[in-house]
């Protein structure tokens, strides 16, 4: 069974950084891809980042690329089998909880992906 458990969430002030971190067992993971979406109080799940278990390719989110782009990096540990968010510069906009993912295609869509963390709250204060 997968089980994805992500953390490094917390309540912060704008400008500081976070790394949130998806620890993934279950199965061997060298074909999926990982994801981290985000879901704020009132708002549809959106699309934030996905990464290739080989870590070879990456895909950040368009539709609101001049928010994260150059802020969020994602990044993958192949021997610990987690995947990390690189937050920094964070926003208030930013709050949200952050969940992570993992499907066979990189996609931004969160249909896409098969399985699902419980997710970490990130709170981003002015």
């Amino acid at each position: 069974q997968v089980q994805l458990v992500e953390s490094g969430g917390g309540l912060v002030q704008a400008g500081d950084s976070l790394r949130l971190s998806c620890a993934a067992s279950g199965r061997t993971f060298s074909r999926y891809v990982m994801g981290w979406f985000r879901q704020a109080p009132g708002k549809e799940r959106e699309f934030v980042a996905a990464i290739s278990w080989s870590g070879s390719r990456t895909q950040y989110a368009d539709s609101y690329a001049d928010s994260v782009k150059g802020r969020f990096t994602i990044s993958g540990d192949n021997a610990k089998n987690t995947v990390y968010l690189q937050m920094s510069s964070l926003k208030p906009e930013d709050t949200a909880v952050y969940y992570c993912a993992v499907g066979t295609l990189m996609s931004d869509n969160w249909y896409g992906y098969d399985y699902w963390g419980r997710g970490t709250q990130v709170t981003v204060s002015s």
